[in-house]
């Protein structure tokens, strides 16, 4: 019996440059569980305003534990251009960033590494200030 799965909660402005990151040659994908693709097939797209706080989006920083190992990661999902691994930023497309997108401080997601089935628990989200934050 498989578990239910926790939905992937997007704002639109991520969805949308993600929608066009993946393109329409991978639609196959969407029916493969554990891709990019798939999550957003499955995601739960919200206003900009209207993303809960302490969900992963692009350019959040973001705080993980290996639930098997109990090594805890710092990193910030950015889009591809913007990766440097030297300042622990890391693209969409990799499977952690995909893993990761969507989900909130506590959280636990499962995904295919290329090192296996790892499992991460989300311990902290910091995401940029948005201007209607501000004001």
């Amino acid at each position: 019996m498989k578990a239910e799965k926790t939905p992937v909660l997007l704002c639109e402005e991520d969805y949308r440059l993600l929608k066009q990151l993946v393109g329409i040659s991978l639609v196959n994908d969407m029916e493969e569980e554990m891709t990019l693709a798939y999550e957003l097939s499955r995601a739960i797209v919200v206003k900009d305003n209207a993303l809960p706080l302490h969900t992963i989006r692009l350019n959040s920083k973001v705080r993980v534990e290996d639930t098997a190992t109990k090594k805890v990661t710092d990193l910030t999902i950015v889009m591809p251009p913007h990766a440097d691994i030297k300042h622990k930023k890391i693209s969409i497309l990799t499977p952690m960033a995909a893993a990761l997108i969507g989900f909130k401080k506590g959280d636990e997601v499962e995904w295919k590494m290329p090192s296996g089935l790892k499992k991460y628990k989300v311990l902290d989200v910091t995401n940029p200030v948005r201007a209607e934050q501000e004001a």
